[in-house]
């Protein structure tokens, strides 16, 4: 079987199947938080000849995307937004005057998120129909599931129950003095009741009716629950409890894998794929590991991915010095910034993408104190079939302007190890930016060393062309350089190290010398660590080189295996060497004619 969202997946197919048969789709908008729960909705929406194709090179998204389907109401990869893009469809309709229903599937561990909550706010306040289903699959109040919580659902969110609450509050209403403070105690009984059976009472206060918890997966008491909260006024929130990965038995025994699995085989449910060489992840867990051991004040934060940055390994050793915030990326960097301005060395664990969500707590709580915070980033560059939300492609663009911070990328895991000592060392915040997969299986030096901040490494030189490279694209610049050699062009190659502060000294001597230069990232061309290459040739006015910017385009890069996505964008061995030889003919060309 191919690989993707399996368990969560799994966990709502009952829930959707529920849905589309009651909501007139598209008109009602369905918006899937997160979106990697959305498989069935693409089976029941038109895509299922296609659903092969999955995650695939040129096939259909794992995620919600409009582009693909107009039953895609809202892109989605990032956790957090569906409330708040359903508040905007509410305005929208409102303002249209249309009469459509809006939904939003809420999972996932999303509620969570800070920016869910601000939206359940709005919602709240605003009144309006709207319905958010909790989808839970924490289990964490089953003892609520079953025929009686049924019932109750059932019975508060009918018809009859609906007209008599709303004929009674008319009703006491008009009773003169005592009407309004027995309409207060009658809807406080309610709220009471509902307390001491049903886990409600944050909901209601933020203008919601609860409803709920429910079985996700028994249709008997789902659908007359669901169709009774659809026909409801104002905003419902409807909680339903549901199992990852039910129906499928290594994924309900392992749903943390099954979440976002590799190819595996169907029937035994193990990895297709043979371990290779460790991951970078891991070669960072095991360096943090070392340092943890000889200073308690390192600790480590992840924002509900401490799997998948491979700190599980370092929560093993340190249980408590593993901070796991939920999804709160905000949060995460500002609570990092108060544990370093104390005296602590906090390493903040994150997938690239979603620092992005995190950029003012960068710049406002991190930067502007300097602290001594280090951000190792996972998933630096190409991530393959996540796509486009899940691309590092712009963590160097959008970290180097900011004052203060220190940016690496290893060209291999033992750079790496000595990287991520260096930002533990360093006074102020460190960014340690690495690739998703296996590390190029390189010998580790037995201590990690701290480097000295801002020195390249000169890996050949040469005077004919220099190839100035960041990170996973050394290799590649290497292999290049050596295929030019062999022709006779002498190639001049930089580990760049940093893409703040650059080697000037060493970028400086090499473009001196050589004919033509060229910069190599797996990040986006636009103000990345090409472009700090050339303003630093501007400031020296080293205007006559001919120079070539090597790297992602401006635009967002869809999904695909990495191979095959650096082959497409020229950010292999091969492409590397197209462009340098052809750069280097045209200047020779150019040399000979004058």
């Amino acid at each position: 079987m191919w690989g993707g969202h399996l368990a969560s997946n799994l966990g709502v197919v009952e829930l959707t199947v529920a849905l589309q048969y009651l909501l007139n789709t598209p008109d009602d908008k369905i918006v899937w938080d997160t979106s990697n729960q959305a498989y069935t909705h693409k089976l029941l929406t038109g895509r299922r000849e296609q659903f092969h194709t999955v995650r695939q090179f040129g096939g259909i998204s794992g995620f919600c995307k409009r582009e693909e389907s107009i039953y895609d109401t809202f892109n989605a990869g990032h956790a957090g937004t569906g409330v708040s893009a359903a508040v905007g469809f509410v305005e929208a309709r409102e303002q249209l005057g249309k009469s459509n229903k809006v939904v939003c599937v809420v999972g996932d561990g999303a509620l969570t998120a800070g920016m869910t909550l601000e939206g359940l706010q709005h919602a709240g306040d605003m009144g309006r129909d709207c319905v958010v289903i909790l989808n839970d699959n924490q289990m964490s109040i089953s003892r609520n599931v079953g025929a009686i919580s049924a019932y109750l659902n059932r019975t508060f969110t009918g018809e009859f129950y609906t007209r008599l609450r709303e004929e009674t509050s008319q009703l006491l209403e008009t009773i003169p003095q005592i009407g309004e403070p027995v309409k207060r105690m009658a809807i406080r009984a309610e709220e009471l009741a509902k307390g001491l059976l049903l886990p409600g009472l944050l909901f209601e206060e933020l203008g919601f009716r609860y409803v709920g918890p429910i079985d996700g997966h028994n249709f008997e008491h789902l659908l007359p629950t669901l169709e009774n909260v659809l026909k409801l006024k104002g905003p419902t929130l409807l909680h339903v409890i549901t199992k990852k990965g039910l129906g499928f038995q290594p994924a309900m025994k392992n749903p943390v894998w099954f979440h976002a699995c590799s190819p595996f085989d169907s029937k035994t449910g193990q990895p297709m794929k043979k371990p290779g060489h460790p991951s970078y992840s891991s070669i960072a867990a095991k360096t943090l590991i070392r340092q943890a051991k000889k200073d308690n004040r390192v600790l480590v934060i992840t924002a509900a991915m401490c799997e998948g940055t491979g700190m599980s390994e370092f929560e093993k050793e340190f249980p408590s010095r593993l901070i796991d915030v939920g999804i709160a990326e905000q949060h995460a960097v500002t609570y990092a910034a108060g544990l370093a301005a104390d005296n602590m060395r906090p390493v903040i664990c994150m997938y690239s993408t979603f620092l992005q969500r995190a950029y003012d707590q960068v710049v406002h709580d991190v930067a502007t104190q300097n602290l001594p915070v280090t951000f190792c980033i996972d998933r630096g560059g190409l991530v393959a079939e996540d796509g486009t939300t899940h691309h590092g492609a712009f963590d160097f663009a959008f970290l180097r302007h900011v004052p203060n911070m220190v940016i690496m990328a290893p060209k291999d895991e033992n750079e790496l190890q000595h990287m991520v000592q260096t930002g533990l060392v360093h006074d102020g915040p460190v960014a340690v930016r690495y690739p998703r997969g296996s590390s190029l299986g390189v010998p580790l030096d037995s201590e990690p060393i701290p480097l000295t901040i801002g020195q390249g490494e000169l890996l050949s030189d040469g005077r004919d062309v220099a190839i100035i490279a960041i990170g996973v694209m050394v290799s590649e610049a290497m292999k290049a350089a050596e295929r030019l050699q062999e022709e006779g062009v002498s190639v001049a190659v930089i580990n760049a190290r940093f893409v703040k502060p650059l080697d000037k000294t060493l970028i400086r001597e090499i473009a001196n010398k050589v004919k033509c230069l060229i910069t190599v990232e797996e990040g986006c061309r636009m103000g990345g660590f090409g472009s700090a290459v050339l303003e630093f040739l501007s400031e020296e006015e080293c205007w006559s080189i001919p120079t070539k910017v090597l790297g992602l385009p401006d635009w967002y890069i869809e999904q695909g295996p990495q191979d095959l996505l650096r082959e497409k964008y020229g950010l292999t061995a091969d492409g590397i060497y197209d462009q340098a030889k052809a750069l280097h003919d045209r200047v020779s060309l150019q040399a000979v004619i004058r």
